[in-house]
């Protein structure tokens, strides 16, 4: 797949190397509203994440070619991830396995708690930029699209609550007679792959004014790779909705 999206890149930078072209920078903060997709697996801590939104801010360079199309490459700063709230499952810890008999040790034990699992990522698209209105007008209107690859800077799960540990998801067989405290904060980079790849796009709309142009740009990502390196910590794939406010400007 990498190599795929390298070729992508090279085809896409070739074909404006000999056109007569314009370049503005643009820097666009915005919210990422992700969601962690279960990657068909039946393992249950891969499912339940719910959508949480986080800060997304990039920079970008437009290098256009004529009035209709452009090349966009672009450096992203995205927070990704997903929330659960209520009964979940979690992998069996290494300090309750010697609790059961051998080799009767549960991969999953559930509880009653809340968890974020909070991902970082810098992304690296290049887009492929179609311009519905020509560039030279007030009114900007756009569609971008590309490949991207992304490199992992920071994961955490965080978690809080007091609940009984129980065998089974419907809580009808307690592991123990007490409650236990959740409330924690696991850095967990290491049991994620450190670079993924995917496809990314927007929609836009600008409106030029003295020094440059604002704009407001609304769409998403999607990553192919599998994010967790074992799938007994659960087999998800990263995606989320962004929207950017931003402003551009010629060099």
């Amino acid at each position: 797949m990498e190599k795929h999206i390298l070729i992508i890149i090279f085809i896409a930078i070739t074909s404006f190397s000999n056109a007569q072209r314009n370049i503005e920078i643009a820097f666009k903060p915005g919210v990422s509203i992700p969601k962690l997709t279960a990657a068909g697996s039946n393992n249950p801590v891969s499912s339940g994440y719910r959508t949480l939104p986080y800060q997304d801010a990039a920079l970008h360079v437009e290098i256009t070619a004529n009035k209709s199309l452009s090349i966009q490459p672009q450096l992203e700063y995205s927070i990704q991830g997903g929330k659960k709230n209520g009964v979940q499952a979690f992998k069996t810890p290494d300090i309750t396995a010697p609790q059961f008999a051998p080799g009767a040790v549960p991969s999953f034990l559930y509880a009653d708690y809340k968890r974020e699992t909070r991902i970082t990522y810098f992304i690296l698209p290049i887009f492929i930029k179609y311009h519905f209105i020509p560039q030279k007008n007030k009114w900007r209107a756009y569609i971008a699209a590309g490949p991207f690859a992304s490199y992992l800077l920071n994961a955490k799960n965080i978690t809080t609550g007091y609940s009984m540990v129980y065998l089974d998801k419907e809580k009808t067989q307690p592991l123990g007679q007490a409650p236990q405290s959740f409330d924690n904060e696991n850095h967990i980079s290491r049991d994620f792959h450190r670079f993924n790849t995917g496809i990314t796009g927007h929609l836009g709309l600008g409106y030029k004014i003295v020094t440059g142009s604002i704009f407001l740009e609304v769409g998403g990502n999607y990553g192919f790779v599998v994010i967790q390196k074992n799938s007994v910590n659960g087999r998800n794939r990263t995606g989320a909705a962004v929207i950017n406010l931003g402003y551009q400007y010629e060099l």
